[in-house]
């Protein structure tokens, strides 16, 4: 037997056809362990299983799939720090992210799809007056949640846990069939998942995991003629190539896609609260996040505040080590993901913004680490103002009023959460209401987890979280009867 992570595919732990290859820890640079390389044969398999499995499922009361949602919530609950110690590990993620915001919650996830109220409702009776069809009669109707069928789900390497847990907990609530392909970066923390799943009474096929860093993994388990519906979370650019395959079948689709998020600070804004939320970019998941607010739009009355205090909130951060507890910055996922955001650092420079502070690899041994960095005097047709970097820079472009900062906002290809900072409310809301985004923070970047999650543009297709996920893995289905 190999020492290797094996394949969950149809309720057994499968070797992979394409061997192991090593994932790493990129605070460490060392191994972490050997994830498995599937065949697109075997990714066909995975969705075969799922499709066998998904009739009896479907047909199971929804107590009972709320049952092992809920005894999968326990699980992951109960194994807390050594599923945490992993994805902090493969994600470079602090010991607090991965414990609170990783695992913690992915089992608020499957605990809150364990309580799934009744998923049809009443329509209005409709009374028919006596005509050339028929003598006069009342005709009763139902509207049906009925699950999509087979679900692929892809899955990004910022969060291991939370993400994947979006996908597959209410998907398994509404009767649906999963076949998960998690980012090849990460993928041991879903493996964890789908053993909880089993132990919590999940039948075979119901869930099943396959990865892979070869594309043509990826490529089967959205292609498959046994799949009814891809929900993935990555960049635009995937997203596109996923959407074109969905698109020649009619296949249902969920994409989250990338952001760049505007913070729109106007002059009598809470200065601390716009920097502490904008510092978030810095620190959480260094950057590595399509919800951070990376362009900011600050009004020329606090521009210079606003940077200096940025600036210096950025310079006390602190760099390193995820697993020391006064961390709050690790590393990004790879060398090339570094790589790739320090390039967009330097085009900012030749593009004319201002490196207020970061711009250069911090001062450590081992690691993928990149400085917080903030550039100022930037404008909006700049590319580091226009493209997704996803990793810890901010640019900060200045406005003159309100109808220039929202233009500014809107003038984008992304459009998934932006964020407005004012002293104003009616003002904050008014101009929230003007914003082309699928969300918008008011004075915070918090959020909350009953409220819709999606995009405007370029940033998605569809929406989930609490209510809206139950809506997005089912499709609604009329009964009507005489009266």
């Amino acid at each position: 037997m190999s020492d290797g992570q094996r394949l969950f595919v149809g309720g057994a732990w499968v070797e992979p056809d394409g061997g192991y290859y090593p994932v790493t820890d990129p605070a460490t640079e060392e191994s972490v362990g050997r994830a498995p390389e599937a065949s697109p044969e075997q990714a066909r398999e995975a969705c075969a299983a799922a499709r066998e499995a998904f009739g009896p499922w479907s047909r199971t009361r929804p107590e009972e799939r709320a049952a092992v949602l809920a005894r999968a919530a326990e699980i992951i609950r109960g194994r807390l720090v050594p599923y945490a110690d992993l994805a902090r590990a493969e994600t470079g993620a602090t010991t607090a992210t991965a414990r609170s915001l990783q695992v913690g919650v992915a089992a608020a996830r499957f605990r809150r799809y364990a309580s799934v109220e009744s998923a049809e409702w009443a329509i209005a009776p409709q009374i028919n007056e006596a005509g050339p069809m028929g003598k006069a009669g009342v005709t009763g109707a139902l509207a049906l949640r009925q699950p999509v069928g087979v679900v692929t789900c892809v899955t990004s390497y910022n969060n291991p846990w939370a993400n994947p847990a979006g996908k597959v907990a209410p998907a398994l609530a509404m009767g649906n069939t999963v076949v998960v392909k998690p980012a090849p970066q990460d993928p041991l923390s879903v493996y964890r998942m789908a053993e909880a799943l089993q132990a919590a009474g999940a039948p075979p096929g119901v869930v099943n995991v396959v990865s892979g860093r070869d594309v043509a993994v990826g490529e089967a388990v959205v292609a498959s003629e046994d799949v009814d519906m891809v929900s993935f979370t990555g960049s635009t650019a995937v997203g596109r190539r996923i959407a074109e395959v969905c698109g020649r079948d009619m296949r249902r689709q969920l994409m989250e896609l990338g952001g760049k998020g505007a913070a729109l600070v106007f002059d009598d804004a809470d200065l601390a609260s716009a920097v502490a939320g904008i510092g978030t970019t810095f620190s959480f998941y260094s950057g590595q996040i399509c919800t951070a607010p990376t362009r900011v739009l600050a009004q020329r009355g606090v521009y210079e505040r606003l940077v200096d205090q940025l600036a210096q909130y950025a310079r006390r951060l602190r760099i390193g080590d995820p697993a020391a507890p006064d961390t709050v910055v690790g590393p990004v996922i790879s060398a090339e993901h570094r790589a790739r955001v320090e390039s967009y650092v330097d085009l900012g420079r030749k593009e004319g913004a201002t490196v207020v502070t970061g711009g250069e690899r911090p001062p450590l041994e081992r690691g993928f680490y990149v400085a917080p960095t903030l550039l100022a005097d930037c404008v909006n047709d700049m590319r580091v103002a226009r493209e997704e970097i996803f990793g810890p820079v901010v640019c900060v472009v200045p406005f003159d009023d309100e109808d220039e900062g929202v233009a500014l906002a809107n003038d984008s290809d992304y459009g998934l959460i932006d964020y407005v900072w004012s002293g104003d409310v009616a003002r904050a809301f008014r101009v929230a209401r003007r914003l082309r985004a699928g969300g918008v923070g008011i004075n915070t970047v918090g959020r909350n987890m009953e409220a819709p999650f999606g995009g405007f543009k370029k940033s998605g297709v569809g929406r989930d979280v609490g209510s809206y996920a139950l809506h997005a893995y089912s499709e609604v289905q009329a009964i009507v009867w005489p009266g």
